[in-house]
């Protein structure tokens, strides 16, 4: 496990790891991190381990997340409810009390149609004749009504939907056991002579259905047996406990119980408690206790920081895919909370701006703000990021001075660089000059374009051997942004010269010596074409032959290549892409995809605006090109401070296939009309996350409303009607009410319908996000959704 921590040579991997750009080198013992804001302190870090982390929606700030008090709200029931049970429940007891009066007319004529006449006594109501069965069949006949009053109550009542709503909430074994309580009440008041010292009659079931025995069989011989008996006491219990089992979801308890009791008597006696995620227990369920415990005491110590935490713990997942379990808890042991640094022996950034939980890789950058459009799950809760959302790409679209950077940019790039150390994730982030990206000692690499003081330099062709595909990432940046020339016709004059090039020499041509090919200086196209002689470069002589025979053409894209290689082939840049000899080291973007690299470029400065893009377009091409093997395991994120001109046809198509390579790209824009336009649907199609901040135009606006796009809602309409009299005393009231009030008297129709409208609208978008907001969206990996919302990027 030491090839993934501290103790690589330098230079002996076939992609070698740069060094760090500003930090002095590490001590042999780790020092013990400093603290800032979104570090947590030694005294902390315990209780930073053991804080929930509930499973939420995207979007939601994990850590110590508890669901607002809104959420409580929407499940209490409405008062409506609570009145629709008690109405009936009354009414029913007025029913049952008029019933037992007989003061219900015609209440006993159903009882006369089923019975026999000789039953009951003549020109009488519902007197029995003695000797007959009509005492019987009276008591059966008012159970039987007791229990239709009870169920058209309780229909009318929804006490099933009360009692659920009520007890569901409940956890185990306290839901069991109310409902239990409640059972206990309802055979007491079945069975009370079971009870002692019970005062209250019991409620008509047990006798009635005694005598509906007596009257059906028209004889006692039944309840003379035992057997019968106890049988029927035993359904009867059955029956009134069936609702509150069902509720109180007993059998699924019971089943746990039995569960727990079977696994108790196999593994011996009953285990402890679940540890805190402080004393490691992942690692004591694997039997490594001897590095659990050192790891603990560590923790407990002060030692270790949160990044340390996070290292180890994803150290401790990857070894288990591996199967290299023996390796990784050799390392703990030797090293301790040090075991698996990162290759630059950094264990932590020089400081900090944004609250980060690197357990989960979040990013806190706001709150949600509560509203009629924000779902109570997300009401007033941590706004977050993390590499499931940043993996399908995020689009940030704010005018200057809106926070792009300080509330969007510069967490998320401090996130990754947070990962990064801990072996999670790689992140390249490009911006100008002095952007606030984070100082130099945060970085692995730092390539500074057109400064001499810079260590690095920019490798153009992305380490790459392969002659087309150096063609195809420079035809990307030369002319992705151009209509005049296709990319497929750049493509093909550039690996007609990088081809032919490379065979002869080995390498690929320095930017000024493929400017003067691709400008057809005859001399350079001669030496080249001489070299060439030997039978084995016959298909690369034919190339460069069809180069030549282009070149001065109506059609030919090669001056115009050229003309943009001309903009880096200036004084200023003469010791960068490859020309500087061994001024600089030359950097490959190949390396993130290989180690979790922190690599930061600077864009040259003021008068360098389309080199500026032309070198962001290059390293976005270059970065989806690296971005496709797939063999890593860490997730790679490319981070653009500026976007503006760095969105072609081809760079859309990129972005598209990232989601699926464990990749995202964040994107930074002051308009959408940084964008061409026939760009603008595909690729707001393309990102999965959509952020709208504060100052937005009308215009802009509608780019998000239409790729929201709508829901349905209810709208209640209320309309005035006035009210006209046709009798002569009522006009005369209205008459004078109006003279008192000064209205008409006027009646309210309301008006509830479903209606279909945008999420957001580009005037709300405009005009109704408050300075220090925006309006995000986000989608998973997985394909979760978060709706757009508002988030207060200052809270």
């Amino acid at each position: 496990m030491d090839s993934d921590g501290m103790h690589d040579a330098r230079g002996t991997h076939a992609n070698p790891v740069p060094r760090p750009a500003g930090p002095p080198e590490v001590p042999t013992v780790p020092p013990r991190p400093t603290h800032a804001p979104g570090r947590p302190t030694p005294s902390a870090v315990v209780d930073w381990l053991n804080e929930p982390r509930p499973e939420v929606r995207p979007g939601i700030w994990r850590l110590g997340y508890r669901p607002s008090k809104g959420a409580d709200q929407e499940q209490r029931l409405s008062p409506m409810t609570v009145v629709g049970m008690v109405i009936p429940a009354v009414a029913g007891l007025i029913i049952w009390s008029l019933w037992l009066r007989g003061a219900i007319p015609y209440q006993w004529a159903p009882l006369r149609l089923v019975t026999p006449d000789d039953w009951w006594e003549a020109a009488t109501e519902i007197n029995a004749k003695p000797g007959g069965w009509g005492i019987q069949a009276f008591i059966a006949y008012r159970g039987i009504a007791f229990a239709v009053l009870v169920w058209a109550m309780a229909r009318l009542g929804s006490w099933g939907k009360v009692f659920r709503h009520y007890f569901a909430r409940k956890p185990q074994p306290r839901r069991a056991a109310l409902t239990a309580l409640w059972a206990v009440v309802a055979l007491a008041l079945v069975f009370p002579s079971a009870f002692p010292g019970a005062f209250w009659d019991p409620v008509p079931v047990v006798d009635p259905l005694l005598n509906l025995t007596i009257a059906l069989s028209q004889g006692y011989d039944l309840l003379q047996s035992p057997l019968f008996v106890y049988s029927l006491y035993t359904v009867i219990t059955l029956l009134v406990m069936w609702p509150f089992a069902r509720v109180g979801d007993w059998r699924a308890y019971g089943n746990a119980l039995l569960a727990a009791r079977r696994t108790a008597g196999t593994d011996g006696p009953a285990r402890p408690a679940p540890m805190p995620p402080a004393q490691w227990p992942v690692l004591r369920d694997a039997g490594q206790h001897r590095a659990a415990d050192l790891l603990t005491a560590d923790v407990l110590a002060g030692r270790m920081s949160d990044v340390d935490c996070a290292r180890l713990t994803h150290g401790w997942r990857r070894a288990r895919l591996q199967g290299r379990l023996a390796e990784f808890t050799d390392a703990v042991l030797r090293h301790g909370f040090a075991a698996l640094t990162h290759p630059s022996g950094a264990r932590d950034l020089p400081a900090r701006t944004a609250l980060h939980d690197l357990l989960v890789g979040q990013v806190r950058i706001g709150r949600w703000v509560g509203g009629d459009r924000t779902p109570l799950a997300y009401g007033g809760a941590g706004a977050a990021l993390e590499p499931e959302t940043l993996g399908t790409s995020l689009l940030v679209v704010g005018p200057s001075g809106s926070g792009k950077t300080r509330y969007v940019i510069a967490p998320v790039v401090e996130s990754l660089a947070l990962q990064a150390l801990t072996g999670r994730c790689a992140v390249v982030a490009v911006g100008a000059a002095g952007a606030a990206l984070g100082p130099d000692g945060s970085y692995d690499v730092v390539v500074r374009i057109g400064d001499s003081r810079s260590v690095h330099d920019l490798d153009p062709y992305a380490g790459t051997d392969n002659p087309d595909e150096a063609a195809a990432l420079l035809a990307e940046a030369l002319s992705g942004d151009l209509d005049t020339v296709s990319a497929q016709r750049a493509t093909a004059a550039l690996a007609q010269l990088l081809g032919p090039y490379r065979a002869v020499h080995g390498t690929f041509p320095t930017l000024p010596v493929l400017r003067e090919l691709l400008e057809g200086e005859p001399s350079a196209l001669t030496d080249l074409r001489a070299a060439l002689t030997e039978d084995r470069h016959a298909v690369l002589r034919r190339e460069l032959d069809a180069r030549v025979r282009q070149s001065g053409t109506p059609g030919d894209p090669g001056p115009l290549l050229a003309d943009r290689l001309a903009l880096l082939d200036r004084p200023a840049f003469a010791e960068f892409f490859g020309s500087g000899g061994d001024t600089n080291r030359p950097f490959s973007l190949r390396a993130v995809a290989h180690h979790p690299l922190r690599v930061r470029i600077d864009l040259p400065e003021r008068g360098h605006e389309e080199v500026s893009r032309l070198i962001a377009r290059l390293v976005l091409a270059q970065f989806a090109e690296v971005a496709r093997d797939g063999s890593r395991d860490h997730f790679v994120s490319l981070v653009l401070d500026d976007a503006t001109g760095t969105v072609t046809s081809e760079s859309v198509r990129r972005i598209q296939r990232l989601r699926s390579q464990k990749a995202g790209v964040v994107l930074a824009l002051r308009t959408v009309s940084d964008v061409p336009e026939p760009l603008h649907g595909p690729l707001f199609g393309a990102v999965g996350c959509r952020m709208a901040l504060s100052g937005v135009t009308t215009w802009d606006g509608s780019r998000f409303a239409d790729a929201w796009g709508t829901e349905w809602v209810e709208a209640t309409d209320v309309a005035q009607h006035t009210v006209f009299a046709d009798q002569p005393m009522t006009r005369a009231m209205h008459a004078l009410r109006k003279l008192v009030t000064g209205k008409a008297v006027t009646t309210e129709a309301v008006t509830v319908r479903q209606v279909e409208r945008e999420r957001w609208s580009a005037s709300e978008l405009a005009h109704g996000v408050p300075p220090g907001h925006a309006v995000l969206s986000l989608t998973s990996v997985q394909g979760e959704h978060a709706p757009p919302l508002l988030v207060d990027l200052r809270g």
